[in-house]
């Protein structure tokens, strides 16, 4: 026989309307969910999502030590099966290594991509031949020819294959799609630049405490940056221009500033050249002197179409026509946003 609704609700009241219940009620509650709290803030702090990948984590895969039993298995697993992976991959960037006769292979980089990709994977594990094809994307190879003298001084010409280090994002990429048969988007590009920043440079790169942060260094680093960027304000856009005496475009306003200034040595590259060589970070955490990056802005060959200097409050100050100030918050500026970088 169904019992009336209205009858089970008059009952739950008058139960909770004493005090003892409640506190009984209350206690079963916790109870119950404790355990389901504690591992939700448990995983909540060991990865917080693809696009703030957990420090913890990265330090355990790129660094080793020990895991903790109180990790949930599935995590444990990654980590341990990231690890494994690679060990995989230092074999086959040894085996290249054997054919390169200049430069090398940053295998922190190819760790932050793989590990962007793959962390977390049903399927992570790769034959040799797969890890192989992987490191393979970081290089081109070139057949070049040399002589070779015998024991019996003869002179004869042979060939053999050069692999050459790739400095080209945009290729690495490139060759990785095709290698995987699947498309690396640019929020994968972003993870992995804050992952790459946080393994090779530490915790005081991508997301330092405000008293490591190069705006507080002291003896007026950040005002001698601001120093510099301002004496230019109302120079026209040039583009290609990387001095007062050519006036600028973005990429060569702000190389020029943060190297005159002596706050970060930066030779004159593009705007995705400089989102290289920074730490991508979030929007709560950027500071002034650190730099905004767009994309959109103009047809450009790479993501990155534009770059300036957040001056906090929500302000920009760039090389746009002319140099001056703008309000990040305008309806352009957010929708053409790609991300906030820090110079190591």
């Amino acid at each position: 026989m169904a019992v009336p609704v209205a009858a089970i609700a008059k009952t739950a009241a008058a139960l909770l309307s004493n005090e003892k219940t409640r506190k009984a009620v209350g206690w079963v509650i916790a109870a119950i969910l404790s355990p389901v709290i504690l591992i939700v803030v448990l995983v909540c702090s060991l990865l917080s999502g693809t696009a703030d990948h957990n420090n913890s984590a990265v330090d355990l895969t790129f660094y080793g030590g020990a895991i903790t039993s109180q990790m949930p298995a599935d995590y444990r697993n990654y980590i341990e099966d990231m690890r494994i992976s690679f060990s995989d991959l230092d074999s086959a960037v040894s085996e290249i290594t054997t054919m390169i006769e200049s430069g090398s292979i940053d295998s922190t980089r190819m760790k932050a991509i793989f590990y962007s990709l793959f962390f977390g994977a049903e399927n992570l594990r790769m034959n040799q031949n797969d890890y192989r094809g992987f490191a393979d994307a970081f290089v081109r190879y070139e057949e070049r020819t040399r002589t070779v003298t015998d024991g019996d001084g003869n002179e004869t010409e042979e060939t053999y294959t050069v692999a050459i280090p790739l400095s080209d994002l945009n290729a690495i990429y490139g060759n990785l799609e095709s290698t995987l048969g699947r498309t690396i988007t640019e929020e994968n590009r972003v993870n992995v630049q804050r992952i790459y920043s946080y393994a090779k440079y530490g915790k005081a790169i991508p997301g330092a405490d405000a008293g490591e942060y190069p705006g507080e260094m002291g003896d007026g680093t950040f005002q001698a940056l601001m120093e510099e960027a301002t004496k230019y304000i109302g120079f026209p856009y040039v583009w290609g221009g990387s001095s007062p005496k050519t006036s600028f475009d973005c990429s060569g306003y702000v190389c020029w500033v943060y190297s005159q200034s002596g706050v970060y040595y930066l030779p004159r590259t593009t705007a995705t050249g400089i989102f290289n060589q920074c730490a991508v970070i979030s929007r709560e955490e950027a500071q002034p002197g650190d730099l905004v990056f767009f994309q959109g802005t103009y047809a450009s060959a790479g993501a990155i179409s534009h770059v300036g200097i957040y001056v906090g409050n929500g302000q920009m100050l760039h090389c746009g026509s002319p140099i001056g100030y703008v309000d990040l918050n305008t309806r352009y500026w957010r929708s053409h946003f790609y991300a906030y970088g820090r110079l190591k």
